[in-house]
């Protein structure tokens, strides 16, 4: 493995982890093998705790692709439980409402879907990373402040029913960047006459890296304990990442 040149390793991210905590973890692996107190790896687009799938890692001067990765097309297999709300669209927080959803038939959910697919306006989660006045939003949801955010412009090519079982229905979705799946399952509750939010959420693809091409997180260590690795001749270039005097992200 050639991690200064840069690797893209794809990581099946477990749940409860964050983003950042996979990172970590490849990083001080790297920086074990290699012998060096800092490293440059970084994430290509954030996968929050509570959601599993694909997690796809740069090292070195790979991580000079890091935006164009994460502008790739995003697929997604959500479970979306009808008949309640809660504050962060999902299982972080309690259930703060409830709704009647007896009428909500296959047939329906079907019929409203195409209000979804396409170019459309999505108002993010209050319990978000987006900046408002310099601050993460849920810095502000998590102390019970309101905070108004303003709908974004994105695109959601496919909405496809995998599975009905009410209350809980199983949408696979392909999006583009910034779409937030909880934020699709408290409009999709609306649109039904009742209320939903997202109960598991499994991201299959990013661009053209699907979860088939991934590694779990300790397969991904076993490799960069045991690989074969390359040590440049040029490693002390513009990449950021001289043995021994690296910076990491």
């Amino acid at each position: 493995m050639d991690f200064i040149s840069g690797e893209i390793i794809g990581i099946d991210k477990p749940l409860g982890w964050t983003s950042f905590d996979a990172v970590k973890r490849v990083r001080g692996a790297i920086q074990r093998r290699m012998r060096v107190r800092k490293f440059k790896v970084g994430h290509a687009g954030t996968l929050d705790p509570l959601a599993t799938g694909v997690l796809i890692i740069c090292t070195g001067r790979a991580t000079r692709r890091i935006s164009e990765l994460q502008d790739g097309l995003k697929e997604y297999v959500a479970e979306v439980t009808l008949g309640a709300t809660t504050p962060s669209f999902d299982l972080e927080t309690e259930i703060d409402a409830t709704y009647p959803c007896d009428h909500i038939t296959e047939e329906l959910v079907g019929s409203v879907l195409p209000r979804f697919t396409g170019k459309v306006m999505q108002v993010p989660p209050v319990f978000s990373a987006v900046k408002v006045d310099g601050r993460r939003a849920y810095s502000f949801a998590r102390k019970g402040k309101d905070v108004e955010l303003k709908p974004k412009s994105l695109e959601i090519r496919e909405i496809e029913i995998l599975k009905f079982e009410a209350p809980v229905l199983t949408l696979r979705v392909l999006c583009s960047k910034g779409t937030y799946i909880r934020a699709l399952a408290r409009d999709l509750g609306v649109a039904l006459g009742s209320g939903a939010h997202l109960t598991g959420l499994r991201r299959t693809r990013v661009g053209d890296i699907t979860i088939d091409n991934c590694w779990t997180l300790d397969e991904a260590l076993e490799h960069i304990a045991e690989d074969e690795i390359v040590f440049p001749d040029n490693a002390a270039d513009d990449s950021g990442c001289r043995v021994g005097e690296t910076e990491h992200t």
